[in-house]
């Protein structure tokens, strides 16, 4: 064992699987990957698998790849071990949904249970720790939400001006996963806008939002400092800016939202609190038309004052220069109308799930990702004989697999997939760094058999709130 590990040298790894899935006649026994000169890989990468895990067991259980009946014993493992692995999650979220339930808006069920403001504090906490792990586990990757310049553009695909206050949550998450493009169409400024061309549209194939907005009396504090004004006038400013959210919308609930294929310059359109501005080519077109509109009407109006002799002929052309304004307003807000049904217009088909339900889909999500990994390292596992010092190897020979078998560009985990494998006892590490592996019938029977064992060290429930009264003050703010 030892002269093997020292055959290894530090820019090589086992590859016998991975080769033979490209069809190259490496045996199955421990062989050095060799690695390309000039192999890069980059960090900015995803570690999102873009793969179905239906398609990775199809590839990786081919008959050819594996000796006797270990083909189907390591395809039924696979199916052992995303059940396993989704009965896994199921836990997990329910866990989440119990602690969720004081912030959730979307309940349907009495409320039966009040909680302090310090339990509540606890558990809003513990809710976005959570939620943040889980979206981890599926694979997304996090968006700063001070990067202002990344989600504040200057205008909208859309074609929308877009204002954001980002100061006015408390909590607030941003992650996606898929960032990738597709094929848009706009008319081209070339062609003097007769004509279409299609363009690469930068997308994020799955886009995650989590907001709890503060409390009014907390952000109009702030707004004192901002703005330089009284308590008063900032409770005002304040309330005026809640005043243009749903009145559905309350301080005490935790928001969660999952939109597909939003272009990266709209992020700002998935908030609550943004408000539409005019873009400056309808500044100018309004204040040529309108200007001149009203401008002329004024003239005219003057003259004809000028020229009435009776006061029902002045009246009648004050009236006509009113009648002027008011097309100019009208045509204004019909603009801005028009922009709010766009943006809602949109929004409507990018969304995906709310809530409870983006929560249920994440679990789905993060599990699926899970058994991908793991599938893949198994693989390269249980057909070489590894040591830990292998692994960067190992990682950048399944990267380039997927790269090569799907053109499919991931940021492979190693270390994560090990870690789940060594707990479920799939994998052990031996003092020397050696990684033993169960075959595809013993892993069966371990999956079995801690399968079985579940129920008896399920987690308890957590103890925060307590059952109240109907008249309970905790019970009626919740």
């Amino acid at each position: 064992m030892a002269a093997d590990a020292k055959a290894m040298d530090t820019e090589a790894a086992p590859r016998g699987f991975f080769a033979r899935l490209r069809g190259a006649d490496a045996p199955a026994a421990a062989a050095p990957i060799e690695m390309e000169e000039g192999d890069v890989f980059s960090r900015d990468k995803e570690k999102f698998i873009p793969l179905t895990r239906h398609a990775l067991i199809d590839r990786l259980t081919a008959p050819n790849l594996w000796h006797g009946n270990d083909a189907a014993h390591c395809r039924r493992f696979f199916n052992y071990l995303q059940f396993w692995r989704s009965n896994s999650y199921t836990v997990r979220l329910a866990d989440l949904e119990q602690t969720y339930e004081p912030f959730s808006p979307d309940s349907d069920l009495l409320i039966t249970r009040a909680f302090t403001p310090e339990e509540r504090s606890t558990m809003q906490h513990r809710l976005v720790a959570d939620t943040r792990t889980i979206l981890e586990q599926a694979n997304y990757t996090a968006i700063d939400p001070t990067d202002i310049a990344l989600i504040m553009t200057k205008e909208s695909h859309y074609g929308l001006d877009l204002e954001l206050d980002m100061k006015a949550f408390e909590e607030i998450l941003i992650y996606y996963r898929g960032s990738s493009t597709r094929t848009a169409s706009r008319r081209s400024k070339k062609k003097f806008y007769l004509k279409q061309e299609e363009f690469e549209l930068p997308i994020f194939r799955r886009l995650f939002l989590l907001f709890k907005l503060k409390p009014i009396d907390v952000r109009a504090k702030e707004v004192m400092v901002e703005e330089h004004v009284s308590r008063e006038e900032a409770d005002k400013l304040v309330r005026k800016r809640r005043g243009m959210l749903p009145p559905q919308i309350s301080d005490n609930y935790v928001y969660m939202k999952l939109f597909k294929n939003i272009p990266r310059a709209d992020i700002e359109m998935i908030f609550p609190n943004t408000r539409i501005r005019f873009r400056m080519k309808d500044k100018l077109k309004f204040g040529v038309t309108a200007g001149g509109g009203v401008g002329m009407g004024v003239i005219g109006t003057a003259t004809k004052i000028a020229a009435a002799t009776t006061p029902i002929g002045m009246a009648g052309a004050v009236m006509a220069l009113g009648g002027i304004a008011a097309r100019q307003a009208t045509s204004f807000l019909n603009q801005r109308n028009k922009y709010m049904v766009t943006m809602a217009q949109n929004l409507y088909f990018h969304a995906l799930a709310d809530n409870r339900g983006v929560l249920t889909l994440l679990a789905d999500r993060a599990a699926e990702e899970d058994v991908k990994e793991e599938f893949l390292l198994y693989c390269m596992l249980a057909k070489t004989r590894c040591n830990v010092r292998d692994l960067e190897q190992i990682d950048h020979a399944i990267e380039r697999w997927l790269k090569t078998s799907f053109e499919a560009d991931a940021n492979y985990d190693v270390d994560d997939a090990l870690k789940r494998l060594i707990a479920d006892g799939i994998v052990t590490q031996l003092p020397d760094g050696t990684l033993e592996t169960l075959s595809p019938a013993a892993a069966c029977e371990r999956i079995d058999h801690i399968w079985d064992n579940f129920l008896n060290h399920l987690p308890g429930l957590h103890h925060e709130g307590h059952e109240a009264d109907p008249d309970d003050e905790q019970l009626a703010k919740a």
